[in-house]
């Protein structure tokens, strides 16, 4: 019998080509766009799985009382690890890292630069579960100068021998030596540490520091006693805060923590990350589920609406088949492995268009997708079984329907075999259009909106400058090194800053003396800067002057934004900005010299902040900034790669363009971007897959009837208005549903953004009439044929 069933499927799917064809097509294209976002999605959610014991990670919140403003932080202080282990027994270990250290080291003449080297403390190899290849993981962090490289770094330095025991040096301090005391497999991509070593912590000599409360500069990792109560656990923080004097009347603290495994897809609102790599908001993985199950859906609706609309055909070998004494329940299975046969072979078209279409994928996304299936092959029976589902569930209906005729109404030519199911065909073509003009729209607003805060003027000049990180240089090669590089007609300008622009800046405390008021202490981002920092990003002065380059003799100079300007003037509000110029701010010795426009010196995600200028030595650089010929790039490299080379030969030289470090802030708005726009091309090409075969279907039914019309005068165009006519209407009521909930959805989203495009009714209609051109487009393709065809032919056939 399943041998009959197989035959008779794999006839009528070789005898119906063209709606064979676009009910596998449609199947393939949705299921090849949710096996792609099933990988990506069990990708993220595979970040730090290979760590198995119960790890959180220390946060900070931070509340200013003088702006009413707080922040939520990433980093902690040096003492919070040790003191929270010894106070709550709930906490069995801890770790710090301090992380985005950079190395050089040297064994014998051999050189290798380490990139990312985080110092950790020796309970680091017992907390995390990262494959120890060589060494002991108890002791191998334990004594001062102890390094651990991975595989890949110490086959750089060592080639195939064996590299425990030795010793490095640090390459221009001969004296500052490493003993390697383990060697880890390669970190996986789908971790958030992501090192080249780890040295133990207490190398590093940083009494100032590491004995005070108040400084924040280590991620701080705890592990948790099994079936501790977390919330009650930080309940407690409060009372421990208060215990060690952390906070005041101006700053107050609050502690949270975060399960490992959440760090990566759950901290979209916490600042200085560093220690994240890849960070990505779940909140995007679910609009990519979301999104990808709508275009699965659209491609199951075809199919149901194919086999539906194929009743009449069917109605025959129905009535024929029951006639000779099969049962509905055997004629519903046989229409059941009939849309499961279409499932599976739509699935390996769909595995061949994903295998073809990776090395796009791996590159939009940024993520090596490719080894999952192969890592996880229970992921790929998880897709069969899936598939078998996916056939099961859109073949119901069809199933149902079919298997429910009265033969004695079907051989006689009557009965219900579509006319009456044609209104539920309606509501479903409906949706799938509705659906596909949503993802339309939401594409035209994201894209407006990334293309908003790329082309939206910052307030300061980015172009061709060239940031160049200093690794801590002394205050000579910094200024060696400007001299060298102004001396060039290749370089338009050379800065330095603490940090560079297009991210948050450190918060800092400070007082402010306003006159014959006691002072006031307010947090607020600040950096340290060159003189000719704003000359060189061309921010505008409102009042006062620049840094004069030279200590004054009443100390430091700053230079503070309009907003911190208003912030200080908030009970005065009448009052002129300029009358803050010369008030002591900082310290009782620096002054207020200046007041320059606001800038966004952050991404568009986030409100131009109050903040400050302070001009100060070049030892607390982190970033110098080069602005070169754009004509001349090739050569203005090569020749600061040869001043850096002559000045600082220890570093190796690396440099990024500000304007592509600005667009890695908005990668994950250009993911989502791209990702809107294939989907909603996929969306309506299998839409109209399904409206080209449903006008297949009426056209060929419409034969006579076209014939009849064009021989009592009707013109061609009036049989495609005929003809096309009912589908136009079914996809203006898609758009009547999809407006409303486009605005909807696309009104929340724009919530999380600063500064954001208006919601302009133009793209609502743009896309209306976009999709109503696809469609009558697609139906014209069979309708003006059909117009065209010599009446006396169809008048013929029976």
């Amino acid at each position: 019998m399943l041998k009959s069933y197989f035959i008779i499927t794999w006839r009528n799917l070789t005898r119906h080509k063209l709606y064979s064809a676009i009910n596998i097509t449609g199947l393939a294209t949705g299921m090849a766009a949710c096996i792609v976002i099933l990988l990506f999605v069990f990708y993220e959610n595979s970040f730090d799985s290979m760590h198995h014991k119960n790890i959180y990670r220390l946060n900070e919140l931070q509340k200013f009382t003088s702006t009413g403003t707080s922040q939520k932080i990433a980093i902690t202080m040096f003492l919070m690890g040790p003191t929270l282990k010894d106070e709550f027994p709930e906490v069995l270990n801890y770790s710090r890292v301090d992380g985005n250290k950079q190395y050089e080291m040297k064994y014998g003449e051999k050189r290798v630069f380490f990139p990312q080297t985080y110092f950790v403390d020796s309970a680091f190899l017992r907390m995390f579960d990262f494959p120890l290849l060589k060494g002991d993981r108890q002791t191998a962090l334990q004594k001062p100068n102890s390094i651990v490289l991975t595989e890949s770094a110490a086959r750089t330095l060592f080639g195939n021998a064996d590299p425990v025991g030795k010793t490095l040096s640090h390459f221009g301090d001969d004296t500052l030596l490493f003993t390697i005391t383990g060697i880890l497999k390669d970190v996986p991509a789908n971790s958030q540490f992501q090192f080249d070593a780890l040295q133990s912590f207490n190398t590093v000599d940083k009494p100032n520091l590491m004995d005070r409360w108040g400084a924040n500069w280590v991620n701080t990792y705890v592990e948790l006693a099994p079936n501790t109560d977390v919330t009650a656990l930080e309940k407690k923080f409060p009372a421990y805060l208060k215990k060690h004097g952390v906070g005041g009347k101006d700053i107050q603290y609050g502690l949270f923590l975060l399960p490992l495994r959440d760090v990566h897809a759950n901290a979209a609102d916490i600042l200085y990350d560093d220690i994240n790599f890849q960070k990505f908001d779940k909140r995007y993985t679910a609009i990519f589920i979301a999104v990808g199950l709508l275009v699965l859906m659209i491609a199951c609706i075809n199919f149901m609406n194919l086999s539906t609309a194929r009743s009449a055909e069917r109605g025959k070998e129905v009535g024929i088949r029951k006639t000779i004494g099969a049962m509905r329940s055997q004629l519903g299975l046989q229409f059941l492995g009939e849309a499961v046969l279409f499932s599976a072979i739509a699935l390996v078209i769909a595995l061949a268009l994903v295998s073809l279409l990776l090395p796009y994928i791996n590159k939009l996304s940024g993520r090596d997708l490719g080894p999952i299936f192969s890592l996880h092959p229970g992921l790929l029976v998880a897709v069969f079984i899936g598939t078998i589902l996916l056939g099961l569930l859109s073949g119901l209906y069809p199933a149902i329907y079919l298997s429910s005729f009265q033969p004695v109404k079907v051989l006689k030519g009557g009965g219900d075999t579509g006319k009456g199911k044609a209104a539920f065909r309606n509501i479903l073509v409906v949706g799938q259009f509705a659906s596909a003009i949503f993802l339309m729209i939401v594409t035209i607003l994201v894209f407006r909106q990334l293309n908003f805060m790329q082309k939206q003027d910052p307030g300061f000049d980015r172009d061709q400058v060239v940031i160049i990180p200093l690794h801590g240089v002394t205050s000579r090669a910094y200024a060696l090194m400007k001299n060298e590089l102004s001396a060039s007609s290749l370089v338009a300008g050379v800065t330095g800053a603490q940090d560079q622009l297009g991210g948050p800046l450190e918060t800092l405390g400070f007082g402010f003396w306003p006159g014959n008021k006691p002072m006031r202490v307010l947090f607020t981002p600040g950096v340290f800067v060159d003189p000719d920092f704003l000359s060189f990003y061309k921010i505008q002065l409102l009042a006062g002057r620049n840094f004069s380059g030279e200590r004054s003799a009443f100390g430091n100079e700053f230079i503070i934004n309009e907003m911190l300007a208003r912030d200080l003037l908030k009970d005065q509000p009448k009052t002129p900005l300029s009358w803050l110029l010369g008030k002591h701010f900082g310290d009782t010795l620096g002054r207020i010299v200046g007041i320059s426009k606001d800038f966004n010196f952050n991404s568009l995600h986030y409100k131009i902040e109050p903040m400050f200028l302070l001009d100060q030595g070049a030892s607390s650089f982190g970033k110098l900034s080069v602005k070169i010929s754009g004509r001349q790039a090739s050569q203005a490299l090569a020749f600061i790669q040869s001043v850096w080379e002559k000045v600082l030969p220890e570093y190796p030289f690396e440099y990024q363009f500000l304007d592509d470090h600005f667009k890695e802030l908005y990668r994950t708005d250009t993911q989502v971007s791209q990702m809107a726009a294939i989907m909603a091309g996929l969306a309506i090409f299998i839409s109209c897959l399904g409206l080209f075969g449903l006008a297949s279907f009426s056209t060929e039914k419409r034969t006579k009837e076209i014939g009849i019309r064009k021989i009592l005068g009707a013109s061609v165009e009036d049989v495609v208005f005929l003809l096309s006519k009912h589908f136009i209407g079914l996809v203006l009521i898609g758009n009547l549903i999809a407006w409303p909930l486009a605005w909807l959805a696309l009104h929340r989203w724009l919530q999380g953004y600063a500064y954001r495009v208006a919601i302009s009714s133009w793209v609502f209609v743009l896309a209306g009439i976009g999709a109503l051109l696809i469609a009558l487009g697609t139906v014209s393709l069979l309708t003006i044929r059909a117009a065209r065809n010599n009446p006396v032919k169809s008048l013929r056939t029976e």
